[in-house]
């Protein structure tokens, strides 16, 4: 994907990155296999855009953006970040004192907003901690940052002394959004940071962090499973199955022209709003594949409706079949 990465626009740029799991068993926890969540992905993002990714429960997504942050250790791979300060860095091989300033341009909104607050701390201390682990220790000046983050995310700033059960899911969604705004990042990974939420509260979260980008050039890494959300919030969108992207483009390209059969089962699967319109039908026999036991060739042949012999034995490569829209199967044309 060198016509992307190329770019001096690029912020985060991940190349070849794995993370496998030892499955271990018995009374000496013997090693019986290896779980392969993430498999030698490989993306980029541009400044101020987002890349939506998707698949999938269990495809790697998460741990994907875990890893991206180093909340995992990467077992393979390269991820280069273009910080303000230090440069371009490759976060696997940072240091302590390197990571702990590469993490202020990197943070993230996670799932649930139930229990990613804790609930004996009030939105001064949720919001407010992060800024004084990294050394602002005037209590004034970090009421007043707090103050303005909840206001930015559209809470009143007579909040700073509640706690979390005093709000509804969405509110807390937006603490959370506050809280990784905390240090002024520049990239921020989104893991599926609606899919709790009400749909109404939904459209809210999402219109949220569309003008929190605009307003502060944030870039995101978007998970998700639901490929409507994932149209509506992103520019580009990569496809996850069994810990490998098997296809990445514009989203514009990934909704109108998709390339790969797997992305074809997902954008056929989303409800249309309109009754009228005629509803696509792609059935999908199986089971999604083990990662701790992958079959050979393409891991998504055994439920693939068009998959040849060739896709049994050898696996398919993330080739580009028109500009900046890249599938991994042999079939693509």
């Amino acid at each position: 994907m060198t016509n992307q990465s190329s770019n001096h626009d690029v912020l985060l740029e991940v190349k070849g990155l794995k993370k496998y799991f030892d499955v271990q068993r018995g009374f000496f926890s013997r090693k019986v296999a290896t779980v392969k969540a993430v498999d030698g992905v490989t993306f980029s993002i541009r400044k101020g855009q987002t890349l939506g990714l998707v698949g999938e429960s269990g495809c790697g997504k998460t741990t994907t953006g875990r890893v991206i942050l180093r909340a995992m250790d990467p077992t393979a791979g390269e991820v280069w970040f273009s910080h303000p300060s230090l440069g371009r860095i490759n976060i696997p091989n940072l240091e302590r004192k390197e990571l702990k300033l590469a993490r202020q341009s990197m943070q993230m909104i996670f799932q649930d907003p139930n229990s990613s607050l804790n609930p004996r701390m009030t939105l001064l201390q949720i919001i407010g901690d992060p800024m004084v682990v990294n050394g602002i220790n005037n209590r004034k000046e970090v009421q007043e940052r707090v103050a303005h983050l909840l206001k930015l995310v559209g809470l009143r700033p007579e909040y700073i002394n509640h706690y979390p059960h005093a709000f509804s899911g969405g509110q807390r969604q937006r603490i959370g959004i506050a809280r990784a705004l905390a240090l002024n990042p520049q990239f921020l990974v989104c893991d599926e940071p609606v899919s709790a939420l009400d749909v109404s509260i939904q459209a809210q979260i999402l219109n949220l962090l569309q003008s929190l980008q605009k307003e502060l050039g944030l870039t995101y890494l978007f998970i998700s499973h639901d490929l409507s959300v994932v149209e509506h919030i992103s520019d580009h969108v990569a496809v996850m199955y069994v810990g490998k992207l098997v296809e990445h483009a514009s989203t514009s390209d990934i909704f109108n022209s998709p390339k790969h059969p797997y992305t074809q089962v997902l954008i056929a699967a989303v409800p249309k709003p309109d009754p009228n319109i005629p509803q696509a039908q792609i059935d999908l026999e199986g089971e999604v594949a083990d990662p701790a036991n992958p079959p050979s060739g393409c891991t998504f042949h055994p439920r693939c409706p068009i998959a040849i012999d060739r896709c049994k034995v050898e696996e398919p490569l993330l080739r580009e079949v028109s500009p900046e829209h890249f599938v991994a199967c042999h079939l693509a044309k």
